[in-house]
């Protein structure tokens, strides 16, 4: 086998697909407000049909309590969690309190619609620690791109992946949690991404025209404190006091 072969057998940098499909969503048309796609989660045509496909699955109705991202496509997901009765959980942008949590209990709110947009979730939301969580039955994320195998590019901040080892680590989630994600067929990666440990796999990814469901594969167990900087420890109080106890 030549370099050439070799070098196509390296897994893809995230930060290069993750351009790719940013790129790509803007120039067929298929992004959606808020524009440009790029540097976010990208919204996208069909984000309806996509919640909608989401909620026929047994993941979805046996689930009454969602932990969800707040990005724009996932917007008909929180709407339709507390139009079913659910609890939605979200955590506050870049975990930046020591109540780092915003929940949404359908039975305190009156405007499901205001409630779940990104800022009327502060507004109207009951924001906690994560000591009064209950405990996680569904992972709704955000993604950029996904591959095949349910492996998940994000906006490249890591704050999803980190939310995902506060809750295992505090016993919220387990790996029996299913994380399911919502996006466009464009955003599916039919190529190998170089992929780290921390990582957090899709269990269930849907988009518009179908449901994916990748093979079994191990989830992280918690916190990785040798990833994490001292300026990040600085930065989100709930990290601080893990790594105390």
């Amino acid at each position: 086998m030549g370099a050439a072969d070799d070098h196509r057998d390296e897994p893809a940098d995230k930060a290069t697909v993750r351009e790719r499909l940013w790129d790509d969503l803007e120039e067929s048309g298929e992004a959606r407000f808020p524009f440009p796609p790029h540097g976010r989660i990208p919204n996208f045509a069909g984000a309806d049909e996509a919640a909608d496909r989401l909620a026929t699955h047994p993941e979805w109705q046996a689930a009454e309590t969602i932990k969800a991202n707040p990005d724009a496509p996932q917007l008909p997901v929180r709407r339709r969690a507390l139009r079913e009765g659910k609890t939605v959980y979200m955590a506050v942008p870049r975990l930046a309190d020591e109540q780092c949590f915003l929940k949404l209990d359908p039975d305190d709110l009156e405007d499901y619609d205001a409630a779940t947009t990104v800022s009327g979730s502060s507004k109207h939301g009951e924001q906690v620690g994560p000591d009064a969580l209950e405990e996680i039955e569904l992972i709704v994320s955000g993604s950029v791109g996904v591959t095949d195998d349910g492996e998940r590019i994000g906006k490249g901040e890591g704050y999803s992946d980190l939310e995902y080892a506060i809750l295992r680590g505090l016993g919220l989630v387990d790996a029996e949690t299913p994380v399911a994600t919502t996006i466009h067929e464009r955003q599916l990666v039919d190529e190998p991404v170089s992929i780290d440990e921390h990582d957090v796999s899709m269990d269930l990814v849907v988009t518009p025209e179908r449901t994916i469901r990748p093979d079994d594969h191990e989830q992280p167990t918690g916190i990785d404190w040798e990833l994490l900087t001292d300026e990040r420890l600085e930065e989100i109080p709930v990290l601080q006091r893990l790594r105390e106890q």
